[in-house]
């Protein structure tokens, strides 16, 4: 889906303007009679209230006004590049066409387009991030339960007050797991909470384990961070009055040891794909 047309976008916000005071028949009618709206065609208008009941933006919930609401689904809708904003856009000069177009259409500046499309990839991202996070998990979970001999318990269920997901347990073996996946090959963007930082510090059994994902969420490669680089990379507080409590970290395909070597005996003869190689 692309973004729509600049008549529609500008149709869609005088649909959702005057429909709470007047049903669709009456908006309708004044639409196309009265030749302050001329400016747009019937088919035009049409097709606004088709997009609208498309994106749910008529079920009366968002508070926002018309031009924002029509423009946040606009971009959740209709452009490619939105899962990616994060990396690919810094600021309101690097907007890409499509969004700066739909903006001033919409009547709103740079600035505010840039602060929409930052809001949005932040609802897009929390949402993938769930869906990517919770699959990985339960794909590294079938393969840890098959090894033999161990107890794996999935923390995480239960509470995150742990700083890690997944415990395993075998003979000689501890392994305390906390897991980052992701379906992008190349490129693996994971957050780390102080409570995760502060566990991997105190306890040797912790490490970060990334788990690569098909389109299909199907296990494709599993990978350990090692600790030394995630500390490496965290802030540090500069202060007693401020203290960072989450940091993302964007962990190159070059620091990944393959497999889970903690868990190695574990694995070595059992063709599991736990072994692993780096995504």
């Amino acid at each position: 889906m692309t973004v729509p047309p600049e008549p529609v976008l500008r149709a869609a916000v005088r649909w959702l303007e005057r429909l709470p005071a007047s049903g669709p028949v009456r908006c309708r009618a004044l639409f196309t009679t009265h030749a302050e709206f001329s400016d747009i065609t019937p088919t035009q208008y049409d097709t606004a209230l088709g997009w609208l009941r498309t994106t749910g933006l008529l079920d009366g919930r968002a508070s926002s006004p018309p031009a924002v609401q029509v423009f946040t689904a606009a971009m959740h809708g209709g452009v490619p590049w939105l899962r990616d904003a994060d990396a690919l856009i810094h600021s309101p000069d690097e907007l890409p066409s499509d969004s700066l177009d739909a903006a001033a259409a919409l009547g709103l500046s740079p600035d505010e387009a840039f602060a929409l499309v930052n809001a949005a990839w932040g609802k897009v991202d929390t949402a993938e991030r769930k869906r990517v996070g919770d699959a990985g998990e339960k794909a590294l979970l079938v393969e840890l339960q098959a090894l033999p001999n161990a107890s794996v318990d999935h923390v995480a269920r239960w509470s995150d007050a742990f700083g890690y997901d997944i415990a395993v347990h075998a003979p000689g073996i501890t392994a305390h797991l906390e897991v980052k996946a992701t379906t992008r090959r190349g490129r693996l963007t994971a957050y780390i909470s102080r409570n995760e930082y502060r566990t991997m510090q105190r306890d040797p059994a912790w490490r970060m384990v990334a788990v690569l994902l098909t389109p299909d969420l199907e296990l494709a490669s599993v990978s350990t961070v090692p600790s030394d680089w995630i500390a490496d990379q965290v802030p540090s507080d500069s202060s007693s009055f401020g203290r960072w409590e989450s940091c993302r970290l964007d962990i190159p395909a070059a620091v990944l040891e393959a497999g889970i070597p903690l868990i190695k005996p574990l694995i070595a003869t059992s063709g599991s794909m736990l072994q692993g190689v780096p995504g």
